[in-house]
């Protein structure tokens, strides 16, 4: 779930130097999502701790978890979705903190606390969250409302791009059927993907890095995050971002701290000074993502908190859906994304 590809060579390490990081006092290393922390938060950590911050990043949560299970012990804390959090802990990947117990812990609206796995928050901090919706070139693609919209578009001839993610991509089909996208019901689901299918033609690409293209209007539409909302704020007279009006799925990352960081006291450090309202809100001005701080939100710049593409109204979020993990039953899912790359 890349939630932008421009900054992340910021703070980025080059993945074959990973094994070898320096395990020294003072030192902290992040794996995170491309461009999904502001770099600030970063410098601010670095100032009043004098740990320095490395960051590297990656595209989605099976990469991000292929690369811990291959051996890379040189990261400290990972930013896994809450399903793939309840995985980690399942595999035995995760520290425990505590973190729920600090004193600061009381500005984490609860409900956040998705992980069934950690439903004392034992072992990660819910960092940030958001839905993934559409992002627009108004003059290729003119007002869109949601997904029939998205598809008529790319039915007209005109270049459209879906993210290269399984469950995001089948949660459409399943969104368009009103069924869950967490549905393990076989039939559900290849009914799910055969909507992928049958639209499949008019996808020009599955991807995760078509904000550039989308913006030069090369494509006139992407299935993409609510972190376009930066873009749009950049080229407002370009670009747009829509919460399909069928409904949508929603995220939310977890601060978790890795059962072999080699620097566990800093990333514990880091998680606390991520509770301060004043560092969540800096993510968010930067990001554009809800945040669960709850202090934090009375600190965000009011075209952020106004945004409703950013923090929708009640009506909206009941049409949010978030990934539970699947366990075996994912293969069903592996299962009909073959399909569907194979149909392409």
């Amino acid at each position: 779930m890349t939630k932008s590809p421009l900054l992340s060579a910021v703070f980025a390490v080059a993945p074959a130097l990973v094994p070898a990081f320096a395990q020294a006092e003072g030192e902290l290393n992040l794996y995170n999502w491309g461009d999904y922390i502001n770099p600030a938060v970063l410098e601010k950590f670095t100032a009043e701790t004098g740990i320095k911050v490395t960051l590297d990043t990656y595209g989605s949560n099976e990469e991000m978890l292929a690369k811990i299970q291959a051996g890379a012990t040189g990261y400290d804390i990972v930013f896994p979705s809450v399903h793939m959090h309840d995985i980690m802990y399942q595999l035995g990947l995760l520290a425990e903190t505590n973190i729920g117990a600090h004193p600061e812990f009381k500005n984490i609206d609860p409900q956040f606390i998705r992980a069934e796995t950690d439903p004392e928050a034992k072992y990660c901090l819910p960092y940030a969250w958001g839905n993934v919706g559409i992002v627009y070139n108004k003059a290729e693609a003119g007002e869109l409302k949601g997904w029939a919209d998205f598809f008529a578009l790319a039915e007209s001839g005109k270049k459209v791009v879906v993210l290269d993610d399984l469950r995001e991509t089948i949660g459409i089909g399943h969104i368009m059927n009103g069924t869950s996208v967490n549905s393990t019901d076989e039939a559900e689901v290849a009914a799910a993907a055969q909507y992928v299918v049958d639209n499949i033609e008019a996808v020009s690409a599955f991807s995760y890095d078509s904000i550039p293209l989308v913006t030069s209007g090369d494509v006139a539409a992407a299935h993409w995050y609510v972190g376009a909302n930066i873009f749009v704020a950049e080229n407002p007279d370009i670009l747009g971002y829509v919460i399909p009006e069928e409904g949508a799925t929603m995220y939310q990352e977890d601060i978790c701290v890795l059962k072999s960081a080699p620097n566990y006291d800093n990333a514990v450090k880091f998680m606390e000074f991520y509770l301060k309202p004043e560092i969540a809100a800096l993510n968010v001005e930067q990001q554009m993502n809800g945040t669960p701080n709850i202090p934090a939100q009375a600190l965000i710049p009011s075209e952020i908190a106004s945004n409703p593409t950013i923090y929708p109204a009640q009506d909206m979020l009941d049409k949010l859906q978030i990934f539970v993990d699947l366990g075996r039953d994912l293969q069903l899912y592996n299962s009909e994304w073959t399909r569907i790359k194979t149909a392409q």
